[in-house]
């Protein structure tokens, strides 16, 4: 019976996941944002660049964390420019002035999850 060993090589029995630290990923976003929505993106630090991107950066925990975080930037409207996992260690911003970084600060929502136009910039 050769389909016998077909089914020897599927399984049905779940992998065990290897333990691991958090991903650090940078969401970069066309526009600024303001600083009320920092709570709404989970505590994710929130940075203007120069050039008016908006850079989320913090760790996520797994895929579907991040894509809970990608639908969030889908719902603002604002164009997602990029996303990239960083890698740990220190970062060299050659040849660029540094960034505003607004601070994680616990601030109330009571919005609609929708940005308007004053939160853009």
């Amino acid at each position: 019976m050769t389909g016998h060993n077909r089914y020897k090589v599927m399984s049905n029995e779940l992998e065990p996941k290897p333990t691991s630290q958090p991903v650090v990923y940078q969401i970069r976003l066309k526009g600024h944002l303001g600083s009320q929505w920092t709570d709404w993106f989970g505590g994710l630090t929130i940075t203007l660049e120069d050039n008016g991107d908006t850079l989320l950066t913090g760790p996520v925990i797994d895929q579907a964390a991040l894509h809970g975080l990608l639908k969030k930037v889908r719902d603002l409207g604002m164009p997602l420019v990029s996303v990239s996992p960083v890698e740990p260690g220190p970062s060299a911003a050659l040849g660029t002035s540094p960034p505003t970084t607004l601070p994680s600060a616990s601030l109330g929502t009571g919005g609609t999850g929708q940005a308007d136009q004053s939160d853009v910039k």
